[in-house]
This record gives C-alpha cells, structure tokens and sequence, in this order.
C-alpha cells in the first residue's frame, strides 16, 4: 500500500498535497497495489472526493490537538497510521520537510526528499530529485523496505477520475503537544507564492514602490501571485514574505515572469525550477536572460502596460 500524508490549511488539503496524492496513486498502480490518504486533525471538505484523484481510501485522526503542527506528534501518529504501507508520499513543503526525515528515522525507512518524478522500478526503485538548488538532478535508488518519498511542489500535474474514497477514523494515541501556539500572522493573498502558477516578479528596476502597480496590475490580469528580489525586501519596498530567492521562499511556478531583476545567482536558485521563465529588463547583459526561456530587451515602464493591456484584450476584460 501507498501512503499519502495530506497536509491541511484552514479545514482545506493544500493543493501540494493533492499533487502527492495524485503521485501517490500513479505510484501505487506501477507497484500493482492501492493508495490511501491520511489526514490529522480538523478540515471542513468532504474527503470522499479525493477519490477522484486515485486513493480509495482516505484515513483521518480528527483529535483537535493536532490542529496545530508539532512535527514529532505528527511523525508518531503517521508512523502508527503507516504500518501497512511500503511507501509513504507527502509534499516536500514546510509541513513535510518538518516531518519527513522524523519519520525516516523512526520507521528506519529510505528518504528521498524534492522528487520530481516517478520512481523507475525497472530495475530496484530510483528516484529523480533536484539537487544543487535545483541546478542538476540526481537518481537515489531507495533499498529499505519502506520508502519515503518527499515530492516537489508543483512538480507534478493534478489529474482528476471518478472516484470516491471511503472515509474511516483511526483510533491512535495522541501526544499532547510540546510546541504551542500563542498567536498567529497570516499572508494576505489570493494566490499562496508556493502554490501559484504564475508568479509575477520585480526588482530594483522598478525605481520604487511607488511603481509597483506594475508588477500588480500585470499579476491581477493573469490571476498570479506577485513576488520580489531580496534587495527589494531589504530596503522594504514590499514585504519579506514575497521575496523569493535561495534565501527567500523557493517556486516552482509554471510561469514565472520577471520585471526588471538583473537575476544574480541566489536568486536564479530559488525560481530556476519555473517550467518558463520571462524576463524583462533594459540591460542585455542581464544574467538573468541566460537562464530565460523568453527575454524582452526594454524599458519596464513601455513594456509591462503593453502586454497588462493586450492580455485584457485577449480575454475581454
């Protein structure tokens, strides 16, 4: 059996955990078995319907206490959960990488953590992971018994069945909790930077956060989220939280589209897993066009409108 951890974000599965739980029932059907989901702690959606994405069975623990992350509560109770299933997919976002190699260690179990495809086991069972910020790849071949498998996010398509999953609760010890939250400050946005498809970015050759209805009027048009350069958010033009970068949040966005960011290696690191990449800026010797699928050569301030308003045009609006 393969065993897919669902992380839940206000009562809802993140779109993260869908893609694993989509990978996971691949996975099960190349091994000839069945995949099942587990979910801890509270959620207002109704988990029969992530049979339409190949698990047949999904598994809850609903104790209240496990509302709140504490990554060894969450590793016994997975563990316990896990018994059965010789392998065991969760998304390698911040909720994973907290769990991930806990659990390895407790079930003495084989860990490949940012997979980006499915396992070959044609010969042992081997997976492809990014390695070197994303840079290379890597195949590590997984000999334990069990196996874990830490997936990407938004390194794997969402493909939706018919299916429907029996919902069944486990009744499994609870640890009280060691970690407590006293309080809590959440991101306002429509588009979570970890999840978005599309990623709008700016840099310094913006001028100045008074230009930033740039990058916002353009992201509105496509449904993106926006994003920024460190030097941005260091001298506080937008807020950390948009910054992304090798020492910022690291995306994988099927677009991503950069506005005036001359694009320095730090900050390559954190975007160069974007399956397109664009970039717009007025210097030729931008290093950023090197690692662009598509480069605009001009003046942010000419260009970006141009292409907010054709796209309006494009879809009526």
């Amino acid at each position: 059996m393969v065993l897919v951890f669902l992380d839940i974000a206000d009562g809802h599965v993140r779109k993260a955990s869908i893609e694993a739980t989509c990978y996971a029932s691949k996975l099960a059907e190349q091994l000839g078995t069945t995949a099942e989901g587990i979910v801890l702690g509270s959620t207002t959606e109704d988990l029969t319907t992530l049979g339409k994405y190949g698990i047949s069975k999904v598994h809850t623990v609903s104790n209240a206490s496990l509302n709140q992350l504490d990554a060894q509560v969450y590793t016994k109770v997975i563990a316990e959960a896990a018994a059965g299933a010789d392998v065991i997919v969760l998304s390698n976002n911040i909720t994973g990488k907290a769990i991930a190699a806990r659990l390895s260690a407790r079930l003495k179990a084989g860990l490949v953590t940012g997979a980006v495809a499915l396992p070959d086991t044609s010969n042992g069972f081997v997976v492809k992971k990014n390695v070197f910020s994303g840079k290379a790849f890597a195949n590590v071949a997984i000999n334990t018994a069990k196996k874990i498998i830490a997936l990407n996010p938004n390194s794997y398509s969402i493909i939706t069945g018919e299916g429907v999953a029996e919902v069944a609760e486990l009744n499994i010890a609870v640890d009280a909790a060691n970690v407590q939250v006293t309080a809590s400050s959440k991101v306002e946005g429509d588009v979570p930077l970890t999840e978005a498809e599309i990623v709008v970015s700016g840099g310094r050759g913006l001028k100045g956060p008074e230009n930033w209805g740039l990058v916002t009027d353009l992201a509105k048009v496509l449904g993106a989220a926006t994003a920024c350069s460190r030097p941005v958010a260091d001298i506080h033009w937008r807020p950390h939280h948009e910054h992304v970068g090798q020492t910022g949040i690291a995306i994988a966005p099927n677009l991503y589209i950069a506005i005036g960011i001359s694009g320095a290696i730090q900050h390559l690191a954190g975007v160069n897993r974007s399956k397109t990449i664009v970039v717009i800026n007025k210097d030729p010797e931008a290093p950023f066009f090197k690692a662009a699928d598509y480069g605009i050569v001009g003046d942010a301030f000419e260009v970006v409108p141009k292409i907010t308003e054709a796209i309006k045009k494009l879809k009526g609006v």
